[in-house]
């Protein structure tokens, strides 16, 4: 039953409360889902484990065995999906918001945002700097 409330929120292209994110996080996520969220973003399965704090091959076991991430783990894979979302709306694209995320943005300082996955509060900035963009503060 789990899966099915994992698939629900992933294929909606609304995106979900806060609220709704560390519910459905603190239930955890399939290792699946990130896999495919990375693989949608073109992510390296490196810097899908950076991100997740998880080495490669512990995600690899959690996936093979089908087994749900930690709470920590689930809510970083729920605000990578909300993030691609957020970009796939601004940028018209996944593959747009792809290219976006690897080159400097003025708004995050000339940074790169994909730089800033890693912690819970880099992606907050990234999803703000989209927000800026979407209300016409290019970058």
């Amino acid at each position: 039953m789990k899966s099915k409330v994992i698939q629900k929120i992933k294929l909606t292209k609304d995106p979900i409360s806060n609220f709704d994110l560390v519910i459905q996080a603190q239930k955890g996520v399939d290792a699946e889902m990130a896999f495919e969220i990375s693989e949608t973003l073109l992510m390296p399965d490196e810097d899908l484990s950076l991100i997740l704090h998880l080495s490669t091959k512990t995600l690899k076991n959690y996936q093979k065995s089908e087994k749900s991430l930690n709470p920590i783990a689930s809510e970083q894979v729920l605000k990578l999906n909300e993030l691609r979302k957020k970009g796939e709306q601004v940028f018209g694209s996944v593959e747009a918001f792809n290219n976006w995320l690897k080159k400097p943005a003025i708004g995050l300082d000339d940074a790169i945002p994909y730089q800033f996955l890693q912690t819970s509060g880099g992606m907050d900035l990234v999803m703000e700097e989209l927000d800026s963009i979407a209300y016409g503060d290019f970058s």
